[in-house]
């Protein structure tokens, strides 16, 4: 396999680690969750008021907790590691895969994590900010997929024009298991696209372009939460995805 034979980038070893049930040195306890989910039935306003009201009383955490000399390495320039273009998605963020993402990762968000609607952004974390990792992240029952892959005719333009550039295949009634295959199909989909679009950069192993797919279902029976890696360099098979890992993560 011929990344193999690359030049070690600098990925993000958090990202990594998650794709790798091996390397699991967490506590096996579920966590409890530092805020309950908002129910449905809560009346807007109050659901307005609460959100405003964490976002700013944990703003205000993150303050009292960093001091200003944790701001010194990037206050002035960015220097990220990895451009990720994840699905804009509320059950997806951050903290479920690098624990300290500031100035480590570029993200970019849009509906069924997709190459053609942010083109520009991805453009500039590749070329001008000069990640060394690409990667794009789907997930399970992702709702874009779901609509890009039945009749989305009845939507609004605006959304229509985004869900028409996931191209998948179309069906009156698409079942989970056709939904999870899809979301993988997707993801092969952007990456296949990115390999043109960044093919000198990825030849010469300047770049390593990685899709994965985050699985808060446990469709994969890998546990739920897991970031499980589907795709590099347009290497598909389970074998070329554990070699590349066990690259990656040897010592």
């Amino acid at each position: 396999m011929y990344f193999i034979k690359k030049v070690i980038l600098l990925v993000p070893i958090s990202l990594i680690a998650i794709g790798c049930s091996s390397l699991d040195k967490t506590n096996n306890a579920t966590p409890t969750p530092q805020k309950p989910a908002h129910s449905s039935d809560t009346q807007p306003q109050e659901q307005l008021k609460e959100m405003v009201k964490e976002m700013l009383h944990d703003n205000q955490k993150f303050v009292s907790s960093h001091q200003e000399s944790y701001f010194d390495v990037f206050k002035n320039k960015e220097t990220p590691r990895a451009t990720v273009v994840a699905c804009a998605d509320s059950r997806f963020h951050t903290h479920s895969i690098d624990q300290t993402p500031d100035n480590d990762i570029f993200f970019v968000r849009n509906i069924g994590n997709q190459l053609a609607t942010a083109e520009g952004s991805i453009e500039y974390g590749v070329e001008h900010l000069k990640t060394p990792l690409l990667m794009f992240i789907g997930h399970t029952a992702c709702g874009a997929v779901k609509a890009a892959s039945s009749d989305f005719s009845t939507l609004s333009e605006p959304i229509k024009s985004e869900l028409h550039h996931l191209q998948l295949v179309k069906k009156k009634q698409v079942s989970d298991d056709e939904l999870h295959a899809n979301v993988i199909q997707n993801v092969h989909n952007q990456v296949a696209k990115a390999m043109v679009k960044f093919k000198d950069k990825v030849k010469s192993g300047e770049v390593k372009i990685i899709g994965a797919v985050y699985d808060f279902k446990n469709a994969f029976g890998k546990g739920h939460g897991k970031l499980v890696l589907v795709n590099v360099n347009n290497e598909k098979s389970e074998d070329s995805i554990k070699a590349f890992k066990e690259y990656i993560l040897k010592k």
